[in-house]
């Protein structure tokens, strides 16, 4: 995945997720969406043009299309009022590729292993809140987006252009392990009162009389 498009993706998957809250009107995180995964298409684009076949810049190139084709369907689907179903059934797709990602991913650099199996996680929340239904999901995927979306995408991608990239088991272990406090936290604000509406008052002609 390039280094410049992850550095972007963080700031959208955590407005994202403060769209399932409802804290910002997805229209207006919509165009950001857009922006976001013409990048993710454009860049991998240029790269794979410039590969000249080496295998190696392809493989660790074509699935920031996955991601790419996300936010381009995502936007759109606010824009033009697309039903969501046909979004989450592509997120499950890519929570699986992210997941083999992983797997492949964790003798070689076990950092991004863990990164890779925290996108497949919030790609198979997308999977069972957009094709699925699951509302009951729904804060703590976007609480999940929120806490994890900056550290796995901008962090990373900060990292990994200035070259200070770790890929020493106990540096993937300790991602391993702020993976599992941030997932906890996610939980423990999914079920706070923080960014959550306030329960609708009841219309007085619907309150019994004594």
């Amino acid at each position: 995945m390039g280094n410049a498009g992850l550095f972007f993706v963080g700031i959208v998957l955590l407005v994202n997720g403060l769209v399932i809250l409802t804290v910002v009107p997805a229209r207006s995180a919509a165009i950001l969406n857009l922006f976001v995964g013409a990048l993710q298409v454009l860049l991998p684009t240029i790269i794979l043009i410039q590969a000249g076949g080496d295998q190696a810049i392809i493989n660790a190139t074509w699935p920031t299309y996955l991601f790419g084709f996300t936010y381009l369907y995502y936007g759109l689907g606010i824009l033009l009022d697309l039903e969501p179903q046909g979004l989450g059934w592509f997120s499950a797709f890519v929570a699986a590729v992210a997941l083999y990602e992983a797997a492949i991913t964790l003798a070689t650099d076990p950092v991004f292993a863990v990164i890779w199996l925290c996108w497949a996680t919030m790609w198979a929340l997308f999977f069972l809140l957009l094709a699925l239904d699951k509302a009951s999901l729904s804060r703590f995927t976007a609480w999940f987006l929120i806490w994890l979306g900056i550290p796995s995408c901008s962090v990373s991608g900060l990292f990994l252009l200035n070259g200070a990239w770790n890929t020493t088991p106990a540096a993937g272990a300790a991602a391993f392990v702020a993976l599992l406090a941030l997932t906890a936290i996610s939980v423990a604000f999914a079920r706070s009162n923080v960014a959550r509406p306030a329960a609708s008052p009841v219309p007085v002609e619907l309150v019994p009389a004594n």
